[in-house]
């Protein structure tokens, strides 16, 4: 992203929209309406993007980090989604390593658990054969107390292990929106859309509002997308059936030498036979997900409860009965609303994670909504929405399978480890010459034991259309989750490398501190009945 992509540059652009004939408008910031809008300006559409709160907001920025293909969509039966996203997985592994990366998953097996060995053998077997690659293997009990130290081992027969992979979530959706801004395409967050605009029965544009100033514009477009998670009926005409199911994922954040793991472990919890996971993450280590309705305030952030908590940290003692992790021992939590179509409504619902994780498109003239979906599969979930759009166009559009990611320019950074390199330019694409600039003027110093460089938040600062403080601390970078307290303790050093690139004065900063800090203790802290 260009270095002019901030504040200054977003004033001056905003009345300007009004008087643009947009092929495409995207509504949605998330990993769906970046990843519509990056294939649509690959070929050359006039195209826009609109988020009302901060790109990856939503689920996007709250995911369970997984690019995976499913494994347990095989059992029920989903072959077509399990095989789009092993091909996916790969394609991303191919042209982002360091952002989207390899990981190595263990399941344990016990005596009389399913699945056992045989089972699971023979799912992998199908999933590989999908992906077209044997990356499956089983370990007694003797050679997996050896790679896993610390697993139960009461009644323990050995563990399978596979391959599949894991990303920064945020980092991806920033990364994709790069590349469409690289082709053409205008990207805006903090602007809502407040209605479709129809006449004659067909969609034809959008009223909006700045919601950091307030002014209204009226956008006229040649079809819309939307694309905004659990939030997709909004937009959808009164009399549309409702169909969404928002589930709720929650995620605990530990220390990473509080409880070590060198893979990830998946394992059936005990109290529902739901698989949860253990992995590494960004230098610690990531417990989820529950699967439940969430039936708050879709406007607000998506908060932990203390059932969940409690939940996850059983699955703790279940499956590292010696680390003996504590609510104390947690450095933060994230929730995240997945956008599930439900297969029925009221009490003949399924249990939530039996519900497909399946797309679906909904269709009127002048607009397509893209409802459910993976990240995993964004880029031929963005090709379906755009094939409907460019019916509606009069257009023809076909999947050229062109790469979504440019190559990252050939760059040599004095000071950087290898690992160092490979990650940076995994977030940050094309961007590294940029980042490289400020990495000599800044130099290579990381913040706190994070791998995150102060350099980073200035580039944030710079070039990332940062709003408000959250947006540099919790999906910019990711120091607001696995740094303790959100950060606190480092805020004089962020504030002297930020406040002068971000333009704001004392008073804002301070506002902007305590907004942050409020946010974190509600949304990314314990929840109140144990702190």
């Amino acid at each position: 992203m260009s270095a002019d992509w901030n504040a200054e540059w977003r004033q001056q652009v905003l009345p300007t929209l009004a008087g643009e004939n947009w092929d495409l408008i995207v509504i949605g910031g998330g990993i769906s309406g970046a990843g519509i809008l990056r294939e649509a300006a690959r070929r050359g559409w006039r195209c826009l993007l609109l988020e009302q709160r901060d790109f990856a907001w939503g689920t996007s920025s709250r995911s369970s980090k997984m690019v995976h293909g499913g494994l347990r969509y095989i059992a029920k039966g989903q072959w077509r989604l399990t095989r789009d996203s092993v091909r996916e997985r790969q394609r991303l592994l191919d042209e982002a390593p360091g952002l989207v990366e390899p990981m190595s998953f263990m399941m344990p097996h016990y005596r009389g658990g399913f699945p056992g060995p045989r089972v699971l053998g023979g799912l992998l077997s199908v999933y590989d054969a999908l992906a077209g690659r044997r990356d499956h293997r089983f370990h007694n009990a003797q050679q997996l107390r050896y790679l896993a130290p610390g697993v139960k081992e009461n009644g323990l027969l050995g563990g399978t292990c596979f391959v599949d992979a894991l990303t920064d979530d945020a980092r991806l959706v920033m990364r994709v929106l790069s590349e469409a801004r690289a082709d053409g395409a205008v990207v805006l967050n903090g602007v809502r859309v407040e209605h479709l605009l129809r006449e004659n029965g067909r969609v034809y544009g959008v009223q909006v509002e700045d919601c950091e100033a307030g002014a209204s514009l009226q956008l006229r477009c040649g079809v819309l997308a939307v694309a905004t998670g659990a939030w997709a009926e909004r937009l959808r005409p009164a009399e549309a059936p409702r169909q969404l199911r928002p589930l709720r994922g929650s995620h605990l954040l530990l220390p990473g030498w509080r409880l070590p793991v060198a893979q990830a472990f998946t394992f059936m919890h005990e109290q529902d036979r739901r698989p949860v996971f253990v992995f590494p993450w960004e230098g610690a280590t990531v417990v989820g997900t529950t699967d439940l309705d969430h039936r708050e305030n879709l406007d607000q952030s998506a908060s932990i409860s203390g059932e969940e908590l409690d939940y996850l940290l059983a699955a703790c003692r279940q499956q590292f009965p010696g680390a003996e992790v504590t609510a104390a021992d947690v450095l933060s939590t994230w929730s995240g609303v997945r956008p599930v179509v439900g297969s029925a409504a009221g009490e003949h619902q399924d249990k939530p994670s039996n519900e497909t994780r399946e797309h679906v498109l909904w269709q009127e003239p002048g607009c397509v909504t893209l409802a459910g979906g993976k990240l995993t599969t964004f880029r031929p979930q963005a090709i379906e929405v755009l094939k409907a759009c460019a019916d509606m166009l009069g257009r023809s559009f076909e999947d050229d399978a062109a790469p979504v990611f440019a190559a990252v320019p050939p760059l040599t950074i004095p000071g950087l480890s290898p690992g160092q390199w490979r990650r940076l330019a995994g977030r940050h694409g094309r961007d590294l010459p940029r980042l490289a600039q400020l990495l000599t003027e800044l130099g290579h110093e990381t913040v706190g034991a994070t791998d995150t460089l102060w350099a980073e938040l200035a580039f944030a600062c710079d070039a990332e259309m940062v709003l408000h403080l959250d947006d540099l601390l919790l999906r910019r970078t990711r120091l607001g989750l696995l740094l303790p307290h959100g950060g606190a303790d480092y805020f004089p050093g962020i504030r002297r490398l930020c406040q002068p690139r971000l333009g704001w004065d004392d008073e804002r900063w301070q506002q902007e501190q305590q907004r942050y800090q409020a946010l974190w203790q509600r949304h990314h802290g314990l929840p109140e009945i144990v702190q």
